[in-house]
């Protein structure tokens, strides 16, 4: 199986995945906004649950993954299996006694860091003490998701997809597990939430051990902080701390600013994010994931031709479902939010401003994307350097338009325009940088494939909006099976208008993906 094969099936395997764990957790965030709303317990959650969901992607996924893949990957190239797997024992045991210390920290000063997160909460008053509380609780979620991140980037790099890709399941299993069992017979809801995020922390790393030990690793403990591939990592990883997580950065702006608008902001641009997340994670994520060990095998070997091909069928791949995503989600943004959240607490009024945050999310969604593969790209050539010099532009952007455009009537959804802006820059900054190394990324071929994407789209677009315009108005927008069964029929219409125009226009990425999801034939995956 070449590379680009191994590619699109190690992401189809990923995606499968990754689209039941954000059907669940839509389903999750449907019983918060059921039971908490855009209120109080609502932000207060939000808020404790972004420190150490920032914390993950700066310091495991973001930071340490995208760090130790190419040096593993390179120690399985070039020297023995068992040389590559006491480097992964070595950099366990030096991880756990960091994160060790990491979280009893993080538990301590837990009043300081929330409010430096979120000072429109003060320093005192129910909510604060409630943040605080909530943060305490979830804070050993980044031991558990750090070492999860290892385990994940081992079995990765080994071209074993499935396992990682399955544990964000478990996750949000047990967040509604949490809801529906313990948080109607506890004084404060949101705490028994809290302890779904753990539980749902254990499972995620319980759940990898079994397939590590298959692969024949190790877990004794291996003390040698001189090891040079340790060092190595560590150089590489400490740039990456703001560059690889740069969105979870501004998102963490965006909070920020948010708490100092109406109350109930904060909870909108959570709830947009979610779905923005959504096509991210089946595929854009699924993408990225499985082809930074690739890049990383090519950038070992030397073979640079491959790397590009690789990068630019990645690319090609993720613009293929980015931008009908967000086309989709531009068009319909209301009645989605309407059909999946609008029930209890969540009332009519917090849709039309989820929906408003919605639309400037959705505009930068395409740019989100391709982020993470060029991102991957250069943390395959060991080059960490470069991304963060464009992330801190990119940080001093987000906040330049973040305070500039929420004063306009905007509000919070200039906050998530901001965003939008600032990483559509920040893609642009790597891109040239990228080109000018490697002598370029077969522009061309990109470009015409994302041509044929948007052409595609666009005729998507108007039929949804006709659509929609039909079966999405007046009574049904009333009416719950109504509006469900309409929202389904306008995005299965959209869908085949898309597929027929891309297969008239020739477009390759069809087959290609029809390809991803024939992943069950592969054991190894």
């Amino acid at each position: 199986m070449n590379e680009n094969e191994l590619v699109t099936r190690a992401a189809g395997v990923v995606g499968v995945f990754t689209f039941l764990s954000r059907i669940l957790g839509l389903a999750r965030d449907m019983l918060i906004a059921n039971f908490f709303g855009s209120g109080m317990s609502a932000d207060a959650f939000f808020v404790a649950f972004r420190i150490p969901n920032l914390l993950r992607r700066l310091f495991a996924e973001g930071s340490f993954s995208v760090a130790f893949i190419p040096v593993f990957t390179e120690y399985l190239q070039t020297r023995t299996r068992e040389e590559a797997f006491l480097l992964a024992r070595v950099v366990l045991t030096f991880l756990v006694l960091v994160l060790t210390a990491v979280t009893i920290l993080g538990i301590v000063l837990s009043p300081l860091i929330v409010r430096i997160i979120a000072p429109g909460f003060g320093g005192a008053g129910e909510k604060y003490a409630l943040t605080v509380l909530l943060t305490r609780i979830m804070f050993p979620y980044i031991f558990l998701v750090s070492v999860f991140a290892l385990f994940m980037g081992i079995l990765n790099s080994l071209k074993h997809f499935a396992a990682p890709a399955m544990a964000p399941v478990f996750l949000n299993l047990s967040m509604i597990a949490a809801l529906l069992l313990l948080a109607p017979y506890m004084r404060t809801p949101t705490v028994a939430l809290a302890i779904g995020v753990i539980g749902g922390g254990i499972l995620q790393l319980a759940l990898q051990i079994p397939f590590l030990m298959d692969k024949g690793l190790s877990f004794a403990p291996k003390w040698n902080p001189g090891h040079p591939a340790l060092k190595k990592i560590g150089m590489l990883m400490l740039p990456t701390i703001f560059g690889s997580a740069i969105y979870q950065i501004n998102q963490l702006v965006g909070t920020l600013l948010a708490s100092l608008l109406r109350e109930g902001s904060i909870s909108y641009l959570y709830y947009a994010d979610r779905l923005v997340q959504f096509p991210l994670g089946v595929f854009a994520i699924a993408i990225s994931t499985a082809v930074l060990p690739s890049l990383s095998r090519e950038a070992a070997d030397g073979d640079f031709d491959r790397l590009k091909e690789t990068l630019s069928h990645a690319l090609r791949l993720t613009m293929f479902i980015t931008i009908p995503s967000m086309v989709g989600l531009i068009v319909l943004r209301e009645p989605i939010v309407r059909l999946l959240f609008q029930r209890g607490a969540f009332d009519s009024f917090t849709t039309i401003m989820t929906a408003r945050a919605l639309l400037y999310y959705s505009l930068g969604l395409w740019a989100f994307a391709a982020l993470r593969v060029f991102v991957s790209a250069f943390y395959s050539l060991q080059d960490t350097k470069t991304p963060v010099k464009v992330a801190v532009v990119a940080m001093v952007l987000n906040f330049v338009f973040s305070v500039i455009l929420m004063r306009t009537p905007l509000q919070h959804g200039g906050l998530a325009l901001a965003l939008s802006l600032a990483s559509t820059l920040q893609l642009c900054m790597l891109i040239f940088l990228l080109r000018r190394r490697l002598g370029g990324i077969e522009g061309r071929v990109v470009m015409g494939s994302m041509a044929r994407s948007f052409l595609s789209s666009l005729a998507m677009g108007v039929c949804v909006y006709f659509l929609a315009s039909k079966f999405l108005a007046g009574n049904v927008a009333r009416d719950a099976f109504a509006l469900a069964l309409g929202v389904l029929i306008v995005v299965c219409a959209g869908l085949a208008v898309y597929f027929i125009s891309a297969k008239l226009l020739g477009s390759k990425e069809l087959s290609d993906l029809m390809g991803a999801l024939k992943v069950s034939q592969k054991k190894d995956l």
